[in-house]
């Protein structure tokens, strides 16, 4: 199937839900198509980002390139990153190519270590997001017609508004639960009978406690599809929840800087990792000290370039996750591998790297363990300390047991990852639980 390098070709305003329902013909070309039509759309939103956002005029100008100097995907190289800092700095709307009155909504983060980061969209700009997280929940299995429980927070937060537009997109049934209140998310999944959850996976293991802690068999529950996203979770974590739910349980990324949900998602078919929608979004991955660009196959930190948003092009975007690109295969764009790490949630304590993902894995290799967890960072004099809270399993919560399960932890992380931790077991139900992303580390270092 041939496909045109021109902005019409899976306009958001063109696609149908009959198209939806099976595969665009982007998502099976060949590569040389697929970077045709990324050079145009590239050259399109360059162009956008110098002619009608303050901000990028300036950057580019202070970097001493132009968007006439793209003459390759290669040049892109060329250009300026841009930062978390660069959207806190130009708060509310210096980051925009439209006037304010274009905009059809907003979001925001929720600003809990300044200023909140706003990005904006228009009309066009949610009907391509609706597309790609229609794209994503089809990719997951979804199909018209299933009941999508989306228990994602709703709000400025992007997604439970972005799940639940390209759920609608797709031709599904959507039940609008956001986060929290536990014991109301069982009854609607008994009484609704949904096919397909969309939910972070922290709180999803707050939701099969809330199964278990009632008397009701997690497997004999209709859900036969997770989608999982905002955080950073292991294949360990995968085989967690497909164990417990009889479920598919898949990977989907986004940021909100980027869209939000819906840049990529793993194929249900395949669950090797996650295609990337790169007929909307441009991935590089660099060094994340040089910011060197590295070649496919090699780890490093995600940068991304959106090709067709109107109101917020967004150049190079640094966004702190750590993975690679990897080849396409149940679709021809290619692939990011599982992120589980991201530069910025890095923990160096003692001198060694840890990310809050090998702290899990290790914890889920402990069969008296519950999976929730928080890690502590504190300082004695100019020594860093690591106490890890975790739980014991409702079956395995005698002391002698949680004793047992204590040292087999400590010694999993000392011979894994060479630190030495302190532990605490504590009863189920003791660490802290969230309705939307967890919080893994408590850094009281700095407190001190």
């Amino acid at each position: 199937m041939q496909v045109e390098p021109q902005d019409t070709l899976n306009s958001p305003a063109k696609i149908s839900a009959s198209k939806i329902a099976g595969l665009e013909a982007i998502e099976t070309a060949s590569r040389d198509e697929i970077s045709a039509l990324q050079f145009k759309r590239m050259q399109q939103s360059l162009r956008r980002a110098y002619d009608h956002s303050p901000f990028y005029r300036k950057h580019f100008d202070q970097h001493g390139v132009h968007p006439d100097d793209l003459k390759g995907l290669e040049d892109l190289a060329r250009f300026p990153f841009t930062v978390k800092k660069d959207l806190r700095d130009n708060y509310p709307y210096g980051m925009f190519a439209v006037p304010r009155e274009q905009l059809a909504r907003l979001h925001a983060s929720s600003g809990t270590t300044g200023k909140p980061t706003v990005v904006g969209y228009t009309r066009n700009d949610v009907d391509m997001w609706a597309q790609v997280v229609a794209r994503s929940i089809y990719a997951s299995g979804g199909r018209p017609g299933d009941m999508v429980h989306v228990a994602y927070g709703y709000g400025l937060f992007t997604g439970g508004l972005g799940a639940h537009y390209g759920a609608e997109k797709l031709g599904c049934t959507v039940v609008p639960v956001s986060g929290g209140m536990t014991e109301r998310q069982v009854t609607l999944i008994e009484d609704f009978k949904p096919r397909i959850i969309m939910i972070t996976p922290s709180y999803l293991l707050s939701v099969l406690d809330e199964f278990r802690r009632i008397g009701l068999d997690p497997r004999q529950s209709s859900l036969e599809v997770g989608i999982f996203g905002a955080e950073p979770w292991t294949n360990a974590m995968r085989q967690e929840i497909e164990d417990a739910f009889g479920m598919d349980a898949v990977d989907i990324y986004g940021l909100s800087e980027i869209i939000g949900p819906g840049v990529a998602n793993e194929c249900v078919e395949t669950k090797d990792g996650l295609h990337i929608w790169e007929d909307h979004f441009y991935p590089e991955v660099i060094d994340p000290d040089t910011g060197e660009v590295l070649p496919d196959g090699q780890k490093g930190e995600l940068v991304f370039t959106s090709l067709t948003k109107e109101a917020f092009p967004i150049i190079r975007y640094r966004t702190r996750d750590l993975t690679r690109l990897l080849p396409g295969t149940a679709r021809s764009m290619r692939r990011m591998e599982k992120v589980t790490g991201r530069s910025d949630d890095m923990m160096i304590v003692r001198g060694v790297n840890v990310f809050p993902t090998q702290i899990e894995e290790q914890i889920l290799k402990c069969t008296g363990l519950a999976p929730h967890y928080q890690i502590e960072l504190t300082r004695e004099g100019r020594m860093d300390t690591m106490t890890i809270m975790v739980e014991s399993t409702h079956t395995a919560s005698a002391h002698s047991d949680r004793n047992g399960s204590s040292v087999e932890l400590s010694s999993h992380i000392k011979s894994v990852i060479g630190l030495s931790a302190t532990i605490q077991v504590h009863e189920p139900g003791s660490v802290e639980r969230s309705g939307g992303k967890a919080r893994r580390v408590v850094d009281k270092r700095e407190l001190g």
